[in-house]
């Protein structure tokens, strides 16, 4: 299984607006896909030194083929939509988590 991990901190003076557009638009979208079989949105307890708040989407999948057919279908289009909705109010990166196991 892979964990396809997008960290992002969103400035407070768009914070509302984003969640409402990450909840019920931009994660039901991405999982439209059918690359996706689940998404699990957490807040960051950590407070940046930039200001912000900071929350981790973890998507999972059921490999990395997959995941490479969402960057070469699906991605950009998601992504230009965040920066033409937000712009420099969202900073965003990217991890590829592999599981191991589960306890």
């Amino acid at each position: 299984m892979i964990i396809y991990n997008v960290t992002t901190n969103i400035h407070e003076s768009v914070h509302d607006q984003w969640m409402i557009w990450m909840q019920h638009k931009h994660i039901p979208e991405i999982l439209a896909t059918g690359k996706f079989s689940s998404a699990r949105m957490v807040r960051v307890l950590i407070e940046e030194e930039m200001g912000g708040v900071t929350y981790s989407v973890q998507y999972t999948t059921d490999s990395k083929e997959t995941l490479e057919k969402y960057y070469q279908e699906d991605a950009p289009a998601f992504r230009e939509e965040g920066v033409k909705l937000f712009g420099d109010k969202m900073l965003a990166f990217r991890t590829e988590l592999e599981l191991i196991s589960d306890f």
